[in-house]
């Protein structure tokens, strides 16, 4: 009698089984990833680089028409000053034009000819690892006194 009941009973229909994408697990993932990374960053080397305001040498005036260079002693004198403008993909110093590959020559021929300022000009488009990579390739070379100035305009040299 039991074989008989177990032939005759309903089956019942099988809901078809749904795969869902749990967004959860992957922003746990993410948080983590970006918990890792900015605690495992090195930000130091940022941080040494020491940047103080200053002019240059006899570029403004005050509204009496006296120089303030002679009031201010940051003041940078052109003649003993390389002015270089940084790009995204470049440095123009003296006129041409050098890849970030030249930093070195550039900062060994600048100590040779006993520049000791730098005022670096930056354009629009250059980006904040590049102003770090001449700052420190300056550094290295023993060149501390740095300026830097924005050329404001959106044109590139």
């Amino acid at each position: 009698m039991q074989a008989v009941q177990t032939r005759n009973r309903i089956k019942l229909p099988q809901r078809p089984r749904q795969y869902r994408f749990a967004l959860t697990p992957l922003a746990d993932a993410m948080f983590q990833l970006l918990v890792f990374f900015m605690l495992s960053a090195n930000l130091t080397p940022y941080s040494l680089l020491s940047l103080r305001a200053g002019a240059v040498a006899g570029g403004a005036t005050d509204q009496t028409g006296t120089a303030e260079d002679e009031a201010d002693p940051r003041a940078l004198s052109p003649g003993e000053t390389a002015i270089w403008s940084i790009s995204r993909e470049s440095i123009v110093a003296s006129g041409q034009r050098f890849g970030f590959d030249a930093l070195p020559r550039l900062t060994q021929a600048i100590e040779r000819a006993g520049t000791a300022r730098v005022l670096l000009v930056t354009r629009p488009d250059a980006q904040v690892q590049g102003i770090v990579s001449v700052l420190e390739a300056l550094a290295a070379n023993g060149i501390t006194d740095v300026q830097l100035a924005s050329s404001g305009g959106g044109s590139n040299e």
